[in-house]
């Protein structure tokens, strides 16, 4: 009994993080990771955003999803899922997508748009703080769309994906960039390739492609280590 919660007590601290405080900036939670502030989350009120019609224009989605190169093999994780923009593009592709949330009012609007699309291969996932709750080893590719500066523990998240990724599996980040001043984004929803990396080799894992088409976004590509 003692061995057992000695290992329970060491893994949680291999695999926790310290996170440092201060006073929030705006639009901002307070929390620094690895030097970056965490924004804090859009909530629900903010779907119809998500699914402007001047998304497809700014954003170029039909590239994201060229790039995923998907094919009726593949489940993918769309982690962040929102309302449901990158499911049913997703869904279409692939023979399975958990569409993730950790608020249930996304993934009742994102049900409602699957029932209309007539779209049956999604799984709808309540996501918590630390954990994805999907099963181990299961993924081929989990794409976060916007999400990724929006985690209130990435270190932890990213740990949990490591695990349920298969081993060849990808996590794919598309993050609005940084580096580019004309892009009006607020600048906590911004994201530097140098520091997106910083972080995810961080959690395990390395840097495998970047797609460079995308109008606003950066979209990387990573491995497991």
């Amino acid at each position: 009994m003692m061995k057992s919660s000695l290992v329970i007590l060491l893994t949680s601290f291999l695999f926790s993080q310290e996170y440092t405080y201060t006073k929030p900036s705006k639009d901002g939670t307070g929390k620094y990771f690895l030097g970056r502030e965490i924004s804090t989350i859009m909530g629900h009120m903010g779907a119809p955003w998500l699914d402007r019609s001047s998304r497809e224009k700014e954003e170029r989605p039909d590239l994201v999803i060229e790039a995923l190169n998907l094919d009726r093999t593949k489940i993918v994780a769309d982690f962040g899922a929102g309302s449901g923009y990158f499911t049913h593009r997703i869904a279409s592709k692939c023979s399975l997508v958990y569409a993730v949330d950790i608020q249930k009012e996304m993934l009742v609007l994102n049900k409602k748009k699957m029932e209309e699309k007539n779209i049956k291969n999604v799984i709808f996932t309540l996501g918590a703080e630390k954990n994805t709750n999907l099963p181990k080893e299961s993924i081929d590719y989990l794409i976060m769309v916007d999400v990724y500066h929006e985690l209130e523990f990435p270190y932890e998240i990213m740990r949990d994906i490591y695990s349920v990724l298969k081993n060849n599996g990808k996590v794919v980040l598309v993050e609005y960039k940084q580096e580019d001043p004309r892009i009006m984004i607020k600048p906590l929803h911004k994201m530097s390739v140098k520091q997106i990396r910083k972080e995810m080799e961080y959690s395990g894992f390395e840097l495998s492609q970047s797609y460079k088409k995308l109008p606003r976004q950066h979209m990387l590509f990573f491995n497991k280590k």
